[in-house]
């Protein structure tokens, strides 16, 4: 059924109603909830709070009988007109998106964070990392928006964390994001074709990736919400295994003795066991949900380069 924004204009007044209209008109229109909601409420409720300049950490009971103004019914309907005929995800139409408890910058030049290493920056990698007090440099490669780097900055206070990306525009958001949250010295954004520029004499105790591993034939069957991403932070050759390679092989370089390398897979998880079986990846396990997160040490990436470089 097409939506009659018009009329929507002209009968919704409060924000109770647009709440229920919207929630409706996304279920209806049959939407993919993958960049940051459960469902379609949820949906409807971080959009509309948002671009109301409403706290949208909670729904504000005391505001919901209140009446929009005609600018703001407007300005609302035609954010639900993109993400429903455009199927624009939201934090893309809000610019905003939360990862770790953190609000972040987002715009079409990067992934939409959801990334399960939240989970993991919480509880400072417990129980794989013995000591987080320890941890005096970490790298974030492929970092995109940089809420990977930023909320690892957060978590490991004093330690030095590195954040790398071989896009120049990601990297400005990445910018975006860093005076955002008011870091200085101790986050430091490098553009870098993975470990191409960065200092070869400098070691990490922590290095973390989420980088392109969606294959060709994943790519194909992604719902139209990702297609606003940029293709190029999701898309891997070698059935999206071509960076990881690079990436663990890199790391035996770069990882301290005891360091840890943690690296994002998603679905590409069985592709990697079959890829190289000889290698013990340690998979995690999730309490808040995702999958397709390997450990690896320092001598398991160096027994991986010795073997595949």
């Amino acid at each position: 059924m097409a939506t009659d924004y018009q009329a929507a204009e002209a009968e919704l007044s409060t924000l109770r109603d647009f709440l229920r209209w919207t929630t409706s008109r996304f279920e209806e229109a049959r939407l993919f909830f993958g960049h940051g909601n459960n469902d379609a409420f949820n949906e409807a409720t971080q959009l509309i709070l948002h671009s109301l300049k409403l706290p949208v950490t909670e729904l504000p009971e005391i505001f919901l009988d209140a009446r929009l103004c005609h600018g703001e019914k407007h300005y609302l309907l035609s954010l639900v007109k993109r993400r429903i005929e455009e199927r624009v995800p939201v934090p893309y139409l809000t610019h905003e998106a939360w990862f770790a408890g953190l609000p972040f910058y987002v715009d079409e030049r990067v992934l939409i964070p959801r990334s399960p290493f939240a989970e993991l920056i919480d509880s400072q990698f417990s129980p794989w990392l013995q000591n987080a007090s320890s941890v005096g440099r970490i790298l974030d490669m492929c970092t995109g928006s940089a809420c990977i780097a930023i909320a690892l900055a957060m978590a490991f206070e004093g330690a030095e964390v590195d954040a790398v990306d071989i896009s120049e525009d990601a990297l400005s958001v990445a910018q975006i994001n860093k005076n955002k949250h008011l870091l200085g010295d101790e986050l430091t954004l490098i553009q870098s074709d993975l470990w191409a520029e960065l200092n070869a004499s400098r070691q990490y105790d922590l290095i973390i990736s989420n980088p392109p591993y969606v294959g060709d034939s994943e790519m194909a069957m992604l719902p139209a919400e990702y297609h606003h991403e940029p293709d190029h932070a999701l898309r891997a050759n070698d059935n999206g295994l071509a960076l990881v390679e690079q990436i663990i092989i890199g790391a035996a370089q770069f990882l301290t003795p005891q360091g840890l390398l943690f690296v994002e897979v998603g679905n590409s998880d069985l592709a990697v066991d079959e890829r190289w079986p000889e290698t013990h990846f340690l998979w995690l396990e999730l309490e808040l949900g995702g999958h397709g997160i390997f450990m690896l040490t320092q001598q398991q990436c160096i027994e991986f380069a010795a073997t595949y470089s």
